[in-house]
């Protein structure tokens, strides 16, 4: 009686995922599904719209090869310092969001107003609009340029780490414009943890200190690889990334074979991601569980 009493349980909780996913599913198979699949295909010819239709001849890899091999000046030149740069960004965006989760968590006075001021940049930020603000060259950290601290940072570094550092601190505030998600998830992973919790580790003498590192921080483990795989998608979409200029030309065959590896590499630094944060994980958790 109790394993089929749990077996309807677990079956609820299943169906009450999937109508949640449901809307997302629906319009996935509905607008995405075919744009994928065709643009896959695409990759291996060659497409030119004509005023009679669309003229397709087939190309093989030519263009992987060509991307790959043949002329990799934007996949490496340009696409490797650009994810140095989304390496440095990545750990900033998601303390950061850590951090203003749980100051924005705590009791005071406006904490709605100042709830609301930290996500209102995900909804003024559209990609335009910080293109705009790094072409008049806003977001940068003003006593960067006061005191001249890039001209002290630069030759204590590597040239292949020195220039997307300052690239980094040159929209440093546009980088902290993209935290609200972040913010918004860490703030909910917060409200999941019971005060009792907190309340026992009072009684027993914790410190604020002590109560971070062993209550706060090991229950948000699972949003913050939330967040790093949300920070990171968000990343490699960019305004600044030089891929994608490339991907929205005319040559659809090239874009497309562009569009494709582009993904390829963005499953693999995710797939590494995930592997890593899984085994710090592992090694946090006590034996036996």
């Amino acid at each position: 009686m109790s394993a089929t009493r749990n077996m309807k349980s677990t079956t609820l909780r299943k169906l009450e995922g999937t109508l949640f996913i449901a809307p997302w599913l629906i319009g996935f198979l509905l607008f995405m599904v075919f744009p994928l699949c065709f643009s896959f295909y695409m990759s291996f010819h060659q497409v030119k719209v004509l005023a009679t239709g669309i003229d397709v001849k087939y190309k093989g890899l030519e263009y992987y090869r060509l991307i790959l091999f043949e002329n990799p000046d934007l996949l490496y030149n340009q696409l490797i310092p650009f994810m140095r740069q989304a390496l440095l960004m990545l750990p900033i965006i998601v303390v950061f969001s850590l951090l203003s989760a749980i100051m924005l968590n705590q009791k005071f006075w406006g904490r709605t107003f100042f709830r609301a001021v930290f996500f209102l940049p995900v909804i003024f930020t559209t990609g335009q609009v910080v293109q705009e603000f790094i072409t008049q060259g806003e977001g940068n950290l003003n006593f960067l340029d006061r005191y001249n601290l890039m001209s002290v940072i630069t030759p204590y570094l590597p040239t292949v780490w020195a220039s997307p550092i300052t690239k980094v601190m040159d929209s440093f505030v546009l980088v902290l414009w993209y935290s609200g998600v972040q913010i918004l998830i860490f703030l909910a992973g917060r409200q999941t943890i019971s005060p009792s919790v907190y309340e026992a580790a009072r009684i027993d003498g914790a410190n604020p200190w002590e109560t971070f590192w062993k209550i706060t921080l090991p229950a948000m483990i699972p949003f913050v690889l939330l967040n790093l795989i949300y920070t990171t998608v968000d990343l490699f979409t960019f305004p600044t990334n030089p891929i994608l200029s490339q991907v929205n030309t005319t040559d659809y065959g090239k874009s497309s074979a562009l569009a494709w590896i582009y993904f390829t590499i963005i499953f693999v630094f995710l797939g590494i991601i995930y592997f890593l944060f899984s085994r710090a994980f592992r090694r946090t958790q006590p034996a036996g569980r």
